[in-house]
């Protein structure tokens, strides 16, 4: 078992290569008009997926990001990062918007995200912030403009 364990542990070290944007997988804290959490994961040097759990409404919105990263200004440790992906929200109408009902939405859209990320040198952390607008297909149809936050996150 401790062998297991050891060889476990080596190969999870040695996934963790070195990469263009300081890290590969960050997990954090994203505040803005949705607050929650946020994990991004490298695929390569420029490629990134990220997921975003947060509360908006008194609801729960998903959603999944695929985003390409480049270095911005030629600030070290500083990058550009743009991207697309989609969502699954719930809510209830109550406390949806203006909506004051007694519907209970589940909305499906796409997302776009156009940001900037510093990593920090000092510190296993990075700070982020975006703007994330949304166009949902389904129920509360159309464009959603204000989806923007900043983010924190621990990054290894």
């Amino acid at each position: 078992m401790k062998k297991l364990l050891f060889v476990l542990l080596i190969a999870l070290f040695l996934g963790f290569e070195s990469k263009a944007q300081d890290y590969n997988t960050g997990i954090g804290l994203r505040g803005g008009w949705g607050t929650g959490l946020t994990v991004k994961h490298f695929l390569n040097q420029k490629a990134a997926v990220e997921g975003i759990l947060d509360s908006r409404w008194h609801g729960i919105g998903i959603t999944g990001l695929y985003e390409i990263h480049t270095p911005a200004f030629d600030v070290d440790r500083l990058n550009f990062y743009y991207g697309v992906g989609g969502h699954i929200g719930f809510w209830d109408g109550k406390h949806y918007r203006d909506y004051n009902d007694d519907t209970n939405y589940t909305v499906i859209g796409v997302d776009g995200i156009l940001g900037l990320e510093y990593n920090f040198k000092e510190i296993p952390f990075n700070l982020s912030i975006d703007w994330k607008p949304a166009f949902n297909i389904t129920q509360s149809s159309g464009f959603y403009g204000d989806g923007g936050a900043i983010s924190i996150r621990y990054i290894f």
